[in-house]
């Protein structure tokens, strides 16, 4: 499977390094465990570098990355490239950042710059067809769980709100007790979105596991095709998140965004006849302040 192929978010397994470490005898298995563990310290050194920083020889190299699993070693430079961003941490982030002794308005620029790349990449790479297939099996769903937890919270909860706004029959599991007890309720007529980003919270991955198991459509929405998110899911969005210091959710949010009009435009007659109920309210209910 090349990476143009592991990157269509659409369902394929696509093995853990874990997974592909196993095929290895325990020699090449502990001669690559240094890439597994450190992949940013060999994702930019050629084929003879990462040989001579093992202690090894290219020819060696090429036959363990075949033995992983990849046609050659440029589609593992590929892998190592996701495996490093989905590794990476809050600390790397910030470290290995350029410009480390430049003034402190030229890192917020940065990370505002950082941030319009983003979305220039979710706009290039959506593929707005398939959030359509999506939004069609939203409106078809029993019932639709939302998975995620740490900072993806945050997503989790705008997302539970907005659907519950346009009457979708939605809950929102943000814990690890609550995200076991609803995947493990889930059924073939539900629909579940899972949300979580770089290596993937263990409580959302295993959520996600067991509504999948259950036979339940899995969506996933993480920003690597190697997540494990990616991995159990049907199929899945791809949303950068890219900072400078952690995680930016302005990708992410922005295809909510995108999922949330179509699916109210989908049924537009439907959306209006519940927004006309909410309309009052919106105007003159209790909780707006007012003089």
């Amino acid at each position: 499977m090349n990476n143009s192929q592991l990157k269509d978010g659409r369902g394929d397994h696509i093995p853990s390094f874990s997974e592909r470490i196993e095929h290895l005898s325990k020699k090449r298995r502990e001669l690559i465990r240094p890439i597994q563990e450190h992949p940013r310290d060999y994702v930019l050194l050629s084929i003879r570098d990462v040989a001579a920083k093992l202690g090894t020889d290219p020819a060696t190299i090429l036959r363990i990355v075949r033995g992983l699993g990849f046609d050659g070693y440029r589609n593992f430079k590929a892998y190592l490239h996701e495996l490093s961003i989905a590794n990476a941490t809050s600390l790397e982030t910030m470290c290995n950042g350029k410009g480390a002794h430049s003034s402190i308005l030229w890192h917020g620029q940065m990370a505002l710059e950082q941030d319009v790349r983003n979305l220039h990449a979710l706009r290039n790479t959506l593929d707005l067809k398939r959030v359509a297939a999506l939004a069609k099996r939203i409106h078809g769903a029993r019932r639709i769980l939302i998975l995620g937890g740490d900072l993806a919270i945050s997503l989790v909860y705008f997302l539970e709100y907005r659907m519950t706004l346009l009457g979708f029959p939605v809950i929102a599991a943000t814990t690890p007790g609550h995200s076991v007890n609803t995947a493990r309720n889930c059924g073939r007529h539900d629909l579940v979105i899972a949300m979580s980003f770089r290596r993937g919270l263990r409580q959302t991955v295993e959520g996600l596991q067991q509504a999948h198991a259950n036979g339940a459509y899995c969506v996933g929405i993480t920003d690597t095709f190697i997540s494990p998110i990616a991995r159990f899911s049907d199929e899945c969005f791809l949303t950068p998140v890219e900072a400078h210091l952690s995680n930016s959710y302005i990708a992410p949010m922005s295809f909510l965004n995108v999922l949330l009009t179509i699916c109210a435009h989908q049924h537009k007659g439907r959306t209006v006849r519940i927004l006309k109920k909410a309309d009052y309210e919106q105007r003159h209910g209790f909780r707006w302040y007012s003089e």
